[in-house]
């Protein structure tokens, strides 16, 4: 690979039988042409490397979330001699592969069928495992793995350059005869500072796990997470759906546990050949009811493509948030002689026959009676009979079109009426103020706040129109006007109520607005109307009714 550096064509990169011929990275083109007159070349492209190098880290994630690559240079594909390297902390997971060592064969192994030269090292701290795997594996065992608290032994005989410092640094320490890293023990970091740098010091510390050293991930893993390994790679639609089934309960017991509910689930499909499927959907409200979840997935599983098959599957809740438990409702208890009903059954649930193996469907029982006096049904949060599923449509809708595309209006902070409430995606109108004890977002907590929220009218002009109102005085409620070439006479009016302008905002144009006098009127047919006075005009804004 050939890159252009300082004006000049060099080497970015070699493989094997270059290097075999004497070829390293960094060194002239027109040189590597004399030592191999043959040499066939080819551009380097950082960019297609950064985004070989991230989905290599992807995919990594079939046995950890916690990927990155190993410094920036890496990750954007500048890495030295064209070389890039993946950390992963694998904490916790091992056990899933069968130990440490299983871990490690698999992974280099699957690398080697996809075509690197991959070389694995695990250990305590990231420096140590970043050197053991550069300058203590080899090609014959390209595995190694460091004990629990054995790292000060394992990399005391590894050059000062498995510290992962510059070349600059390296050079000083090799003409001062330490050649090794044990010759660097004895030495404090009050010593080694004035002479290498603060960098030296903080590097031997962290290999050594004397100082911390945090993995930061290529993006954030999520708090909940199952998965599911296949003794054999899976392509059947039946398979991944029973996979699927396997998985959600799994995580809703995780949620239970931690008093969430799911707002996003990602599922994740890792294929043989090393490339992902990903699905992601969302819910309107936080919930963790395994079949409600499942029914969103019904209609979109059949775009994961398992290609030459799926060996691992992860379901995580990328986004999640507080949902305590809710009471549920109690059967109601029938009246003294009315007829006994069946329990309710679940929706889609066949109804059991009477007869064993009669296949005649009956009707469903009539619900029992609603005793005088006593309010309606109930949901089991004690909203009115039917708003339960108003969520689930939201979501079902989501899960077609996108939470983005399903909108639904989002109080402001306004007066003004036209401005008081904006469209929102309804993934977006959960309200990010309210406090920890409230487990869980009521759908109309800022319609609450509204001041008289009674008193508005059902409906709102898109704007205001222009009216001519005749009044008996200037400040009276008007006695009749004209509103599109039709009179109206006013019979009752109730008013005025003041509203002022946007008086906090910056723009003088939201600012200045001038004081509106709304009126509500009825007519004599009985229609009313809400109207304002501002400036000495006035306009009709709404209707009531």
């Amino acid at each position: 690979m050939v890159t252009a550096e300082r004006g000049q064509l060099g080497l970015a990169a070699v493989n094997a039988a270059a290097q075999a011929g004497g070829l390293t990275p960094g060194l002239p083109l027109a040189e590597a042409r004399a030592l191999l007159p043959g040499l066939v070349t080819a551009p380097h492209e950082p960019e297609a490397d950064a985004r070989a190098i991230a989905r290599l880290a992807a995919w990594c994630g079939r046995y950890s979330p916690w990927t990155a690559p190993c410094s920036t240079a890496e990750g954007e594909g500048r890495g030295p001699g064209g070389g890039a390297g993946i950390l992963l902390d694998v904490s916790g997971c091992c056990h899933l592969f069968g130990g440490e060592a299983t871990l490690l064969e698999d992974l280099q192994a699957r690398l080697a069928a996809f075509g690197y030269a991959a070389r694995v090292a695990m250990a305590d701290t990231i420096g140590a495992a970043w050197a053991m795997a550069r300058f203590a594996a080899s090609p014959a065992h390209p595995c190694v793995v460091v004990m629990p608290g054995s790292q000060r032994a394992a990399i005391a005989a590894l050059p000062p350059g498995a510290l992962r410092l510059p070349d600059s640094v390296v050079e000083v320490m090799d003409r001062l005869g330490l050649r090794r890293i044990e010759d660097l023990y004895p030495l404090t970091s009050a010593v080694m500072t004035p002479r290498f740098g603060p960098l030296a010091a903080r590097r031997l510390a962290q290999a050594l796990g004397q100082e911390a050293e945090a993995l930061s991930p290529r993006r954030p893993p999520p708090a909940h997470l199952v998965r599911q390994i296949f003794a054999e790679p899976i392509s059947d639609a039946e398979d991944i759906a029973r996979s699927l089934d396997a998985l959600l309960p799994r995580l809703c017991r995780e949620l239970a546990l931690a008093g969430r509910g799911a707002r996003r689930l990602d599922l994740t499909a890792y294929r043989c050949d090393g490339s992902l499927q990903s699905l992601s959907l969302g819910t309107s409200r936080a919930s963790r009811e395994a079949r409600h979840l499942r029914r969103l997935f019904t209609e979109r599983l059949a775009e994961i493509d398992p290609g030459f098959g799926i060996e691992v599957m992860t379901l995580a809740a990328g986004r999640s948030d507080p949902l305590g438990a809710r009471q549920m409702s109690l059967p109601v208890a029938p009246q003294a002689g009315a007829p006994r009903t069946e329990p309710q059954r679940e929706a889609g649930a066949p109804k059991e026959s009477a007869k064993a193996g009669s296949s005649k469907t009956e009707a469903p029982a009539a619900p029992p009676p609603v005793p005088s006096g006593s309010a309606p049904a109930a949901a089991p949060d004690g909203a009115p009979d039917g708003a339960e599923d108003l969520p689930d449509l939201v979501d079902r809708l989501g899960s077609r079109l996108g939470l983005a595309a399903v909108r639904r209006p989002q109080p402001r902070e306004s007066h003004l009426p036209e401005r008081a409430f904006a469209l929102a995606a309804v993934e977006e109108t959960v309200s990010e103020k309210r406090g920890p004890e409230k487990t869980a977002p009521q759908d109309d907590e800022g319609w609450t706040r509204t001041p008289k929220a009674a008193l508005r009218p059902l409906r709102l002009l898109p704007r205001p129109e222009p009216v001519q109102v005749v009044a008996l005085l200037p400040d009276h409620p008007p006695a009749q006007f004209r509103w599109r070439r039709v009179l109206h006479e006013v019979v009752r009016a109730e008013g005025p109520e003041r509203l002022l302008g946007e008086w906090w905002q910056i723009d003088p144009k939201l600012g200045d607005e001038p004081p509106r006098d709304y009126f509500r009127v009825e007519d004599r047919d009985g229609r009313r109307y809400w109207l304002y006075r501002s400036a000495g005009d006035w306009f009709l804004h709404g209707l009531f009714g």
